[in-house]
């Protein structure tokens, strides 16, 4: 069950990342393979740092305790995500938010990097309460290696097709619903 857990965490975590690549996508921006390798190992080892840490929290507190701290987390967050989402509805429904850039741009190096610590800092929480709850480190950070890659390689390709319309409305609510649903399935089971 924990590779299922790690699945749905991973999938997720990276529905931000497939938001931002498909607004990309929209806007014409290409992603080199040094951006995406970039983009990819920063996430992927803050993954690992987030989980490392609530592994060490864990250690304080009885297994049981944990795992339930943690799915608790995961709930919190999960909400907070659907509020934010509702929060910033005007934004993501605005019709500039979907209108297509004609320029075609790569993205710099910079922007690569500050691009992979915004998407990090945003899932640091996630990692931190998935740790606890009990979640193996070693198949939520293979897991969020490969759901990043994909996650830019098929927002973009969604950027670029009239489906950018749903996702990109949608992400942040659907990766705040999964959240809450791993975060109740931890408390449960």
């Amino acid at each position: 069950m924990s590779l299922i857990a790690a699945i749905l965490l991973s999938i997720s975590a990276n529905l931000d990342t497939l938001t931002v690549a498909i607004s990309y996508g929209i806007k014409k921006v290409k992603l080199s393979f040094l951006s995406l390798s970039l983009i990819t190992f920063i996430t992927t080892g803050g993954t690992f740092i987030s989980m490392y840490f609530g592994l060490k929290i864990s250690e304080f507190i009885s297994a049981d305790s944990a795992a339930f701290i943690g799915a608790l987390m995961l709930i919190f967050i999960g909400i907070y995500m659907i509020f934010d989402y509702f929060k910033n509805y005007k934004y993501y429904t605005d019709s500039s938010y979907i209108d297509n850039n004609n320029k075609s741009d790569d993205l710099t190096l910079k922007e690569s990097i500050t691009l992979s610590l915004a998407l990090t800092i945003n899932n640091l929480g996630i990692g931190i309460a998935a740790s606890i709850a009990g979640i193996s480190i070693f198949l939520n950070t293979l897991c969020t290696f490969v759901f990043t890659i994909l996650s830019l390689i098929l927002g973009l390709s969604i950027g670029n097709s009239y489906l950018s319309n749903i996702f990109g409305k949608y992400g942040g609510l659907v990766s705040g619903i999964i959240i809450v649903l791993l975060g109740l399935y931890e408390c449960l089971f």
